[in-house]
């Protein structure tokens, strides 16, 4: 059977810590693949932040997460410290990519690797629209 894989550059230029929390976790009392979904989105907002963007003003317009792809490689739990590497890239006309890296502990224990596929969305007009300029310029 195939497997997803997520090619991570070999450099990034944000990080965030992230704490487990106990709602992250499922019966088998680890973090469930649903949590790091909810993780790597609580990273993608940081990120944007530290660029002075948000999901809903990117530089003028919105974005829509169009894909994702997750592969987990440790499990976590309640106590565990996540940080969470994120870069963009693979700009198109009207998208990219945000490739995040989970590690744990000051080993950096990889945890997960993810992309997510961003589309620029104009939620007045309801289509797609161009990568902004500006954003563009914030993030490569």
């Amino acid at each position: 059977m195939a497997r997803v894989k997520v090619t991570v550059p070999d450099s990034f230029t944000f990080s965030s810590i992230i704490p487990v929390r106990i709602t992250d976790l499922n019966y088998g009392n680890h973090v469930g693949n649903d949590s790091v979904l909810s993780l790597i989105h609580e990273a993608r907002v940081q990120f944007l932040k530290h660029h002075q963007l948000t999901e809903l003003n990117f530089g003028g317009v919105g974005l829509i997460m169009a894909d994702v792809a997750i592969e987990f490689k440790a499990e976590l739990f309640y106590g565990d410290v996540l940080k969470v590497y994120v870069a963009a890239n693979d700009f198109s006309a009207v998208g990219f990519d945000l490739v995040y890296k989970l590690v744990k502990n000051e080993e950096e224990t990889l945890v997960a690797t993810a992309k997510t596929g961003m589309v620029c969305f104009d939620y007045e007009k309801k289509k797609v629209a161009k990568v902004p300029e500006l954003a563009l310029k914030q993030l490569q």
